[in-house]
This record gives C-alpha cells, sequence and structure tokens, in this order.
C-alpha cells in the first residue's frame, strides 16, 4: 500500500525543518547590526559559538518530548505490564494525560549511565561550531553538500575501529561521494568569484576545509555510539535529548574562557574576543531577523530530530538519507531564490554524483531495480525504499543484529543529530 498519511506528515517534517535548520542559521549570519559601544555601525551578525549552543539546546528539547510522551503513554503501559519504570511514581499517578495508544518512541531499555553520551556530545560540539564557523564563510547550499562528506569518513573509521567489511559497492559509492565533492569544492574556487558577506574568497575556500573536518569529528561521533553506545537499547529520541545536555552544559561553560581570548580577526564584538555573548544580544536588540532565525534555528532542529528519528522507525534509514538529499535540494533552490548565491552548472553536476554515491552506497538503486525492474511491486507491501529495520541507528541494542550486517546505513543529519 501507499504512504499513510501519519508517514507522509513525517517526511514533510523533516524536509521542512532540516531546510529552516540551515537557512535559519544562514539568514542570521546575513544580517548586520550595531554592538553596544555606541559607534552605531552595522556589523555582521558572527556567533557560531552561541549558535552551536542553541543547537544543543533544540536537541535537549527532545528529551523534554520524550519525558512528555513517556508519562503520557505510562499507565496504558503498566495495564499492558510493559512498563519499565516506577509505576509507583507520583508523577505517573498525577500526570494529567492518559494517552492509550502503543507508541515506538519510547521503547528500549533505562539501565544506563547517562554520562556514555557525553564523548559523543563533545565530538557533536566541535562538529557544530566548525560547522557554523564555516557557514560564516561558505553558502549555504556548499555547506550542505560537503556534509556528505560523513559518509565517507564514517565508512573508513567503521573500517579502522569496527573492523566492518565493505564490498566494492560500498567503495564504489564512496569513490563517488568523493567526486561529487571534489567537484562541489572545486566550483566555489573557479566559478565562486563574489565573496561570502565580510569574507575574503580565500576565507570561502577555507570555510569549506572546517565543514570537511567537522564531518570528520561527527564520524568520530558516530563510531563512537556504535561502539558503546549501540549495546544498550536506549530509545534515540531520549538519546539526542542526553547529547543535547551534556552539549549545552560543556559548550555553555567554555564560553566563559571564550569571552576572554583574543582573536583579532574575530568579528564578534567590538573586543574582537573567540565569543561576545553581551554583543550578540545587543546585535539581537537591534535586529529582530537575528531572533527570529536563532528561535527558528532552536526549534527546527528538535522537530528535525524528533522527524528524522520516526522516519527511520516507520519506514527506513535509507528513506531518511533519501529525504536528506531532498533537503540539500530544498536549501540550494531557496538560496538561489533569494539570491543568496549564483548558479554554477557545476554544482548541479556535484549534487547529482553525491547522490548516486549515497544511493549506491547505502544500497538504494539496487533495491530500486529489483523492486520494479526484476518484478512488479506487490501491493500488500509497503510503499518505501528499503524494508524498515529498527537496528539502523546506532542507539538501539546490537543483540538482534544481524550476523551478515556488516557496514552501516549511513545519512546526513543535524545531530543531527545537525
Amino acid at each position: 500500500m501507499a504512504f499513510t498519511p501519519y508517514q507522509l506528515f513525517l517526511a514533510g517534517l523533516m524536509l521542512i525543518t532540516g531546510s529552516i535548520n540551515t537557512l535559519s542559521t544562514k539568514w542570521a549570519d546575513r544580517q548586520t547590526s550595531h554592538f553596544c559601544d555606541g559607534s552605531g555601525t552595522n556589523i555582521t551578525y558572527e556567533h557560531p559559538f552561541l549558535q552551536a549552543v542553541g543547537m544543543f539546546l533544540g536537541e535537549f528539547l527532545c528529551l523534554l518530548v520524550f519525558k512528555f510522551v513517556w508519562y503520557s503513554t505510562a499507565r496504558y503501559r503498566i495495564e499492558r505490564m510493559v512498563y519499565k519504570g516506577d509505576a509507583s511514581s507520583p508523577i505517573v499517578r498525577c500526570w494529567p494525560i492518559n494517552v492509550q495508544k502503543d507508541t515506538r518512541l519510547v521503547d528500549g531499555e533505562q539501565t544506563f549511565n547517562p554520562f556514555i553520551f557525553w564523548i559523543a556530545s563533545i565530538c557533536d560540539m566541535l562538529s557544530t561550531c566548525l560547522s557554523y564557523i564555516a557557514l560564516n564563510y561558505t553558502s549555504a547550499s556548499s555547506f550542505q553538500m560537503l556534509r556528505g562528506s560523513v559518509m565517507v569518513f564514517t565508512a573508513i573509521l567503521s573500517v579502522l575501529f569496527l573492523r566492518k567489511k565493505l564490498t566494492w559497492k560500498h567503495w564504489l559509492g564512496i569513490l563517488t561521494v568523493v567526486i561529487g565533492l571534489t567537484i562541489v569544492g572545486v566550483s566555489d574556487i573557479i566559478f565562486s568569484k563574489q565573496p561570502e558577506g565580510s569574507h575574503t574568497n580565500t576565507e570561502k575556500i577555507a570555510g569549506d576545509a572546517l565543514i570537511l573536518v567537522g564531518m570528520l569529528f561527527t564520524s568520530f561521533q558516530v563510531v563512537y555510539e556504535e561502539r558503546f553506545i549501540g549495546k544498550y537499547n536506549i530509545p534515540p529520541l531520549q538519546a539526542v535529548g542526553w547529547e543535547g545536555i551534556f552539549g549545552f552544559c560543556t559548550l555553555g561553560l567554555l564560553l566563559i574562557p571564550f569571552y576572554f581570548i583574543i582573536v583579532p580577526t574575530s568579528n564578534t564584538g567590538p573586543d574582537h574576543r573567540l565569543e561576545d555573548i553581551s554583543s550578540a544580544f545587543c546585535q539581537m536588540r537591534g535586529n529582530w531577523i537575528i531572533i527570529l532565525a536563532t528561535i527558528g534555528n532552536i526549534l527546527s532542529i528538535a522537530f528535525f530530530n524528533f522527524a528524522g528519528i520516526s522516519v527511520t522507525k516507520e519506514l527506513s534509514s535509507t528513506t531518511r538519507m533519501v529525504l536528506d538529499s531532498g533537503r540539500t535540494l530544498i536549501i540550494w533552490i531557496v538560496s538561489l531564490a533569494l539570491k543568496w548565491q549564483s548558479f554554477y552548472l557545476l554544482q548541479v553536476l556535484g549534487f547529482i554524483m553525491l547522490v548516486i554515491g549515497m544511493g549506491i552506497y547505502n544500497g538504494v538503486w539496487e533495491h530500486l531495480f529489483r523492486q520494479f525492474v526484476t518484478r512488479p511491486p506487490i501491493s500488500s507491501e509497503r510503499s518505501q525504499l528499503l524494508p524498515s529495520h529498527d537496528d539502523v541507528t546506532v542507539y538501539e541494542s546490537t543483540e538482534n543484529r544481524s550476523r551478515d550486517t556488516n557496514v552501516p546505513v549511513v545519512s546526513v543529519s543535524d545531530n543531527i543529530n545537525t
């Protein structure tokens, strides 16, 4: 049968919120406002570390959603004797909402040490900060396309640290993605003559390099999660929330010493500090669009994580990967429509190569060929790109994974959860 309305809603929500996440951040980066030094000069808003704190706040909201669903379905699960918490808890007894329905969002164990997410949050913090710095230097579409390098890095690190075995199809997919990334990078170098904001073309190229380094940290995060967190059957929404808490607290504390570090090339404030929170709020007060874009960034990352995890649960992780590729296309189209960047035909070729490579790596094209060419689809089958596999997420237990599954499905996310 076709997609259900709920599945279509989740797919649309993931596409829209995922696109808003990158576009709202870039929207804020393009704004100008004055500092509180009395000069009255409008300066470009550049506060990547504060924006990263906002991203972690959005991830923390996922934990609030998890707790809401957890307690709203608690009495129903107690009646069915599948509740894994304290049934005598006053919160459970006094919770005003009682949802009589099964939900897979709360499936999983609750016996784990939350501090296992701290290292993952540090990798996420490094990746996010580098990515947001890079977004000041490069275009939103190049930023999103270059994030596809996470698939390459994750595959290589999985071979090195997890002893994964890649087939020739996976290497072909990796090679195709590398070609696509090279084309996107070359298009930035050759054709993009216009500086990004107040930054030079050299800084734009440096921004592309920062994105690649950031995706390397994301790959370390994925490998760490599969190696040390994968043995626990933790609900993904809850896992994202815990990473948000640790990331928010860690980076929030680091903002204090960042204030006292002077960087001559920094545009965070009149004193050129690594991060100047007071100047950031002054700029927000002088330009309401920055506030709107910041709120959009926080809320979009929360809804994007919820939608992405739900898509993986309801459909498959490969469907999530395809939707994420569609998100890149939306960001590109919107950037062109708003005249944030110029159109370059070579970038189209790079995007196509990225999609083809990711499809080869994740087996999308092979499955589509088998389903629609070698035999007609059966009406009773679910119309999705791949069968639903719960074991694709690194947060779920590895005990039930197939012994033949040696290579994880990799998708581009704002962790993802950015």
